[in-house]
């Protein structure tokens, strides 16, 4: 009795099925995609400026956020939804004389709108806030609690250029990218001179 012979199975189109499946799957796959944290940097100091002078406890907000996440100003216990409206109104205190812009800007702060609490910060060129963290603190948490104190000088920037030029300061920082002038720039740091950003970036705690 004869073998029978097997039938052979033709695999020469297996290699084009594999290479659509591959492309398929190369087409309808999503890649995820690393994202960073978007932080501006501090603003550069001017060339001129003088040597830091020592600075009165009195003119220094100590925020610290702490390995728990939990967040000290001036040594009590806060959440970070009322750290800006602390942080405008130590800014934006005006309790005393700060240093001369020059010799047409009057030292004292008269266009600052606070309570003139003698006990907090003087005037906006002299308000420094001090952040704190420790090595254990989430990143979240700290840059949470940085753009609540750039927000502080953001709203405070905000109002002073609405009450001078009738439009905000951040309008005007967009405008300036797209069409800048000179009066324009002008504007801008005659608000920035006014408002300092002064924050201090501490070493994180072990």
């Amino acid at each position: 009795m004869s073998r029978r012979d097997l039938p052979e199975i033709n695999a020469g189109s297996m290699a084009d099925i594999a290479f659509l499946l591959l492309i398929f799957f190369l087409v309808t796959t999503t890649m995820d995609v690393d994202t960073g944290i978007s932080r501006k940097l501090p603003e550069k100091q001017p060339e001129d400026m003088p040597d830091p002078p020592k600075l009165k406890e009195k003119n220094v907000f100590v925020v610290t956020v702490n390995r728990n996440n939990q967040l000290l100003v001036e040594d009590e216990f806060m959440t970070i939804d009322k750290i800006r409206e602390e942080a405008v109104k130590f800014i934006d205190n005006g309790g005393g004389l700060g240093n001369p812009i020059d010799d047409a800007e009057p030292a004292e702060c008269d266009w600052c709108e606070g309570a003139k609490d003698p006990a907090s910060s003087d005037h906006p060129n002299k308000a420094v806030i001090s952040l704190e963290s420790d090595r254990g603190t989430s990143y979240g948490t700290y840059i949470a609690v940085q753009n609540e104190l750039v927000g502080a000088y953001t709203e405070l920037r905000n109002r002073l250029s609405q009450k001078l030029y009738g439009v905000s300061y951040t309008k005007m920082l967009k405008d300036i990218k797209n069409s800048p002038s000179k009066k324009l720039k002008e504007r801008i740091t005659n608000i920035k001179r006014k408002y300092p950003q002064i924050i201090s970036e501490a070493e994180p705690k072990k």
